[in-house]
């Protein structure tokens, strides 16, 4: 039958839910439910309508028996799911139980309301981060619980009059706050964490730090029981493989490579400690006022480059600290005019000096446990006092090689000397292991003073002016404070670092703060320590740094004998 001239078709009614365009814009209205009928009478999931059975005819009483337990279990399901707004007859009976929803981007209209501490692109939304990983197992992606959230609560809610956006205070994980979500999710909790990694790393460097110096203190009083039963199985296993590598030198399995000039090696038999560095200084010198044109060859330890580095040429330094390593590039500050190279490999490093340099002479750091390089003179520093600290190797102690390889050098100095019988033990382990090698007795001499501000000299008598606080970032840093207390200085405390350690700002900061505590007017440093920390900017407290040489006591002839005899006069 047409309809009436003017009157506008109605659409044909569909049984699900319709909002208008925009939705969300006013409250949907609501259809009329049917009165429910019996239980009995119910047609089950997937009936058919009345019409579509009039043209079928009556159903066969078989089927309905045989259909009817498949009928009530999705009849069950149904009441037990219950009837969602959103899904009517539609996506609702694939969803997971407990889920409201299909998984959508932001399911919301412009300036439609949204929960506490909702946000908006580009940041995460009411529902998910919009770059995170969903949950597993099923779950709903992670949302913020608002009024109004109840169980079985069937439908949509329609758009609230003039309702505000609400934001709150932003949270330390980033979330809250203006446009950001009130539930950081997964990604934003990683990035939480990420963000607060630099505590926990401070936290991890500080019980590093104290972990060291427990290791530090075994070394030189011994271990509990425990520890040591550990340590010494490890150290068993450490003597083991020396005394395998040292059995292939001597049938020449490994062998060591020589270089067209004298090699003069300077290293130790300990875990630092030792003033190695001082003494190359030293031997540099003593070859120059030889006639001869040296270089240092050294490893460059923390640094971060890689392979052959050239620090400093007979011109200029020609990496930084943090390139070529901390010794390296005071090495380069001290001796200027002198080349400096870095590498693992000695030889490939000492080869690269003698060519490009040509020089006569090479001084090689640290290099007695280096076996790949012929050493024309082997000088081992040891501490004048506790030398070889338990005696034990490597991890259980601090010897790198058992004391039998003292046999190998050709001068022991024993450095920190205060008095003569304080180089009594180790002259008896050189007459044990090393008879007839000269031991000799050095000691650090102050030389001056440095203000780190603007590395300008200040009178030495300026640390015994008022109080200091000592930090330090070298082996033995009681060392370095006995050397201050021998200029008068009145030293409040000392603050011990790990050996070879960058400073950062909280270092300094927390200096700074020690230092007004305990009333100190400066803080006092080594040499090495500024290079490490020189980048960072200077508290306003004065920072001194502590120029040492090294200064032989007794065997001066001995050791210009030694040198005499390796690297002939030019």
């Amino acid at each position: 039958m047409a309809s009436p001239a003017g009157a506008r078709p109605r659409p044909a009614r569909v049984d699900r839910r319709q909002h208008p365009r925009r939705r969300g814009r006013r409250r949907a209205r609501r259809p009329r439910r049917r009165p429910r009928r019996a239980p009995g009478a119910r047609a089950g999931a997937g009936a058919a309508t009345p019409r579509a059975r009039e043209r079928r005819g009556p159903r066969d009483p078989g089927a309905r028996l045989a259909g009817g337990a498949a009928e009530r279990a999705a009849a069950r399901l149904d009441r037990r799911r219950g009837d969602r707004a959103r899904h009517r007859r539609r996506a609702g009976t694939a969803l997971r139980r407990r889920r409201r929803r299909v998984r959508r981007r932001q399911p919301r209209a412009r300036r439609r309301p949204q929960h506490a501490r909702a946000g908006a692109p580009p940041e995460a939304g009411a529902v998910r981060a919009a770059h995170d990983q969903l949950p597993r197992g099923g779950e709903p992606a992670r949302r913020e619980r608002r009024r109004g959230d109840r169980p079985g609560r069937a439908r949509a809610r329609g758009r609230a009059a003039a309702a505000p956006r609400r934001s709150g205070a932003p949270r330390q994980d980033g979330s809250g706050g203006p446009g950001g979500g009130g539930v950081a999710p997964r990604g934003r909790q990683r990035d939480a964490r990420a963000r607060g990694a630099l505590s926990q790393t401070r936290e991890g460097a500080v019980k590093g730090r104290r972990a060291g110096t427990r290791l530090v203190e075994g070394w030189e009083r011994g271990f509990s029981p425990g520890p040591a039963a550990l340590l010494g199985a490890l150290s068993a296993g450490y003597r083991r493989f020396l005394g395998a590598r040292e059995w292939l030198y001597e049938r020449q399995v490994l062998r060591s490579r020589a270089l067209d000039c004298p090699v003069v090696s300077v290293g130790n038999l300990t875990v630092g400690g030792t003033g190695k560095t001082p003494a190359v200084e030293l031997a540099v010198q003593t070859l120059v006022r030889l006639g001869h044109h040296p270089a240092v060859v050294s490893r460059g330890y923390r640094r971060r480059t890689s392979g052959v580095q050239v620090v400093a040429d007979t011109a200029a330094i020609r990496l930084d600290a943090e390139d070529a390593g901390d010794e390296a590039f005071l090495l380069a500050r001290r001796l200027p005019g002198i080349p400096i190279v870095v590498g693992a490999s000695r030889h490939e490093a000492a080869r690269l000096a003698v060519e490009r340099f040509g020089v006569t002479a090479v001084v090689v750091d640290d290099g007695f446990q280096h076996r790949t390089l012929v050493k024309d003179l082997e000088i081992v520093m040891a501490r004048a006092r506790n030398p070889w600290g338990n005696g034990r190797l490597l991890p259980g102690g601090p010897l790198r090689e058992p004391l039998a390889a003292l046999a190998r050098a050709d001068l022991i100095v024993a450095t920190g000397v205060e008095k003569a019988a304080d180089v009594v033990e180790v002259e008896a382990s050189a007459a044990l292991h090393a008879p007839g090698v000269p031991v000799l007795a050095a000691r650090h001499v102050p030389v001056e003073c440095l203000d780190a501000e603007r590395m300008r000299a200040v009178p030495l008598a300026d640390l015994a002016a008022a109080p200091v606080l000592a930090f330090a970032g070298i082996a033995s840093p009681s060392s370095f404070v006995t050397t201050l207390r021998t200029l008068g200085a009145r030293v409040a405390d000392v603050v011990p670092y790990p050996d070879h350690h960058w400073y950062t700002r909280d270092d300094l900061q927390r200096l700074e703060e020690r230092a007004g505590a305990l009333g100190a007017a400066a803080l006092v440093t080594t040499e090495k320590d500024w290079v490490r920390l020189r980048r960072i900017p200077l508290p306003r407290r004065s920072v001194y740094v502590l120029t040492i040489r090294l200064e032989l006591v007794t065997g001066e002839p001995a050791w210009r004998g030694a040198f005499e005899r390796a690297c002939p006069k030019r």
